[in-house]
């Protein structure tokens, strides 16, 4: 009797993936837009990050605390959740803007609806989207004071806080209303990031590194960010008036928050379809909503407000995209 194994209830697979080590991996492919956008926005880009993320964590821990729930906050998702969230948000922004935020994207999100795995929308969407409705003004204001303009050549503190985008004087509007607006823009700067917008979006090559990351770690698969940028493609193509203008079209793609959407908000697990068909569909729509809010709707960007909406449809994604179950048919035989 006592060679006898001891055999516990199945599943009996066992792997190293973990949410804390996909949170981690994600968390990391983040640095390189983060450490971008504080070279580019200053002290004042890592101050909204710190905050952000910092309290993400504090709500979190506080509300399981106080429900007596077991403590999640080593698990990287609220990190996540608030580096997300400061990528998301402008430079210009006072500090209680990501305090609001994250309080909103961990507590109303995430936590009431039963924590990670159990949100229906992604959290640091969801609280730039409520921060968007509700602080529309700040939210949209990406005016950065060019140190240039004082006459004087910068120094190293100025340098340091308030970032390179100050001292070479960009500013203005950022890409997306430019071409809103018939402009023009520079495709190099937008793919290297010397152009305006929230802190995370405006280096695509910061973007793709870390994208490049998670799909070498196979963190997220390509279908839904290939499928999503594109389907967004044709229809800008087909419904942009511009037809194949290629300044035009790659503005729209290296512009704005798509990018970083793409690859790090529509691939979240929570929020998106688990079938193979499920994310290819997932996709497709995604880009098409992409495009409906960026070319009709009032706002030159869409990207928050395309994945939000998708988040929702994903339930009915699932159901007509689910494969049959093994030995059984789609209809029974008449």
């Amino acid at each position: 009797m006592s060679n006898l194994y001891n055999v516990s209830a199945s599943p009996h697979t066992r792997s190293r993936v973990t949410t804390t080590t996909i949170m981690q991996d994600v968390a990391i492919a983040l640095i390189p837009a983060s450490i971008f956008g504080i070279f580019n926005f200053g002290l004042k880009a890592l101050l909204i990050i710190l905050t952000s993320i910092v309290t993400s964590i504090l709500t979190e821990y506080v509300y399981e605390k106080a429900m007596k729930k077991p403590l999640t906050t080593g698990d990287y998702s609220a990190v996540v959740t608030g580096l997300l969230l400061a990528l998301n948000l402008s430079a210009s922004v006072p500090l209680w803007i990501p305090v609001i935020g994250s309080i909103f994207a961990i507590l109303v999100v995430k936590m009431l609806y039963g924590g990670i795995g159990q949100n229906f929308m992604n959290p640091a969407l969801a609280a730039r989207c409520f921060l968007l409705i509700s602080f529309a003004g700040r939210m949209n204001n990406f005016q950065i004071s060019a140190i240039t303009d004082t006459g004087s050549a910068p120094n190293l503190f100025q340098y340091l806080s308030k970032g390179v985008i100050a001292i070479d004087g960009v500013s203005g509007a950022t890409p997306l209303a430019a071409l809103r607006a018939g402009e023009s823009v520079d495709i190099m700067n937008l793919f290297i990031g010397r152009t305006a917008g929230t802190i995370g979006e405006t280096s695509v090559a910061a973007i793709l590194i870390g994208a490049a990351y998670l799909l070498l770690k196979k963190v997220i698969t390509w279908r839904i960010p290939v499928m999503y940028l594109a389907s967004f493609s044709l229809f800008v193509v087909l419904f942009g008036g511009k037809g194949l203008d290629p300044n035009f079209l790659i503005g729209h793609l290296f512009g704005g928050g798509l990018m970083l959407g793409a690859f790090f908000m529509a691939t979240d697990y929570s929020t998106s379809p688990i079938t193979t068909k499920g994310h290819i569909v997932y996709g497709i729509i995604l880009g098409i909503m992409t495009g409906l809010f960026r070319l009709f709707g009032a706002s030159p960007e869409g990207v928050s407000f395309a994945i939000i909406f998708c988040n929702l449809l994903v339930p009915l994604i699932e159901k007509f995209t689910l494969p049959n179950m093994f030995g059984k048919e789609a209809k029974a035989n008449e």
